[in-house]
């Protein structure tokens, strides 16, 4: 742990050394404060975490209803459906923009130009980890028994996906959202090559100027997807059950 934790921060101590440097072997939050002072890059952020927001809901009322849906009833869709959301590690993102081009080239001239539409790209990208976080916490449970259970006690179908069996799988589909965020705010390329102004890009643009600003909005990026990880449970809390006195 102690090798691990060293081996992570130490880039981000280098981070936090350049971003305070302003010459001369002084000190200051120059790079901090300006951030504040760059409106393209506020604007950036704020699309950012307006599709990081879309690509979380996104998951949520699509991927993981439909994971669910194919554990519990249809099982033998399983192997299909995991080899479908494997599917994008397979392609690197220069050429999952390259199958994509001409469909955003049509969508910005027809529909809009605005870069939430990368919220369906996005939520491509993010099923491979976002599928692997929900199937591992429904094998560490028996969704069926507990779905079987509240059908006899009369649950209809909407209770037991989400009154019963998400709250159970709790754990895995907070990860899925954690790790949805950090993929979303760490994402250049697919952005970059559609001409979409988001975080990084914009992050890229001002490191050509100024690199300390760049490296403190960063630094910053990480330390709020860090914050994300500790302020949102990814973990169940077991109850204890006391078990009947026999007499």
């Amino acid at each position: 742990m102690l090798i691990v934790s060293v081996y992570l921060l130490t880039p981000l101590a280098a981070m936090l050394d350049f971003s305070t440097k302003i010459g001369r072997g002084k000190r200051g939050l120059y790079a901090w404060k300006a951030i504040f002072q760059q409106p393209d890059l506020i604007s950036s952020i704020g699309v950012s975490l307006e599709l990081a927001i879309l690509v979380v809901l996104a998951v949520l009322l699509v991927v993981v209803p439909t994971v669910v849906w194919v554990h519990l009833k249809l099982p033998k869709l399983r192997r299909p459906l995991e080899l479908i959301c494997l599917l994008p590690l397979a392609f690197p993102a220069i050429v999952l923009v390259v199958g994509v081009s001409h469909t955003y080239n049509w969508i910005s001239i027809h529909l809009s130009e605005s870069p939430l539409t990368l919220t369906a790209i996005y939520l491509v990208l993010t099923l491979p980890y976002s599928y692997r976080s929900v199937a591992a916490a429904l094998n560490s449970v028996d969704v069926h028994t507990l779905s079987e259970a509240a059908r006899t006690l009369g649950a209809s179908t909407g209770r037991v996906l989400f009154g019963i069996v998400m709250p159970t799988i709790r754990a895995g589909v907070m990860s899925a959202a954690v790790i949805s965020i950090a993929l979303v705010l760490g994402e250049y390329t697919i952005a970059s090559l559609l001409n979409f102004q988001t975080m990084q890009v914009e992050i890229n643009l001002v490191g050509q100027q100024d690199a300390s600003i760049a490296v403190a909005v960063s630094l910053a990026a990480l330390i709020f997807v860090f914050v994300l990880l500790v302020i949102i449970p990814t973990s169940t809390k077991r109850t204890k059950v006391l078990e009947p006195i026999e007499s």
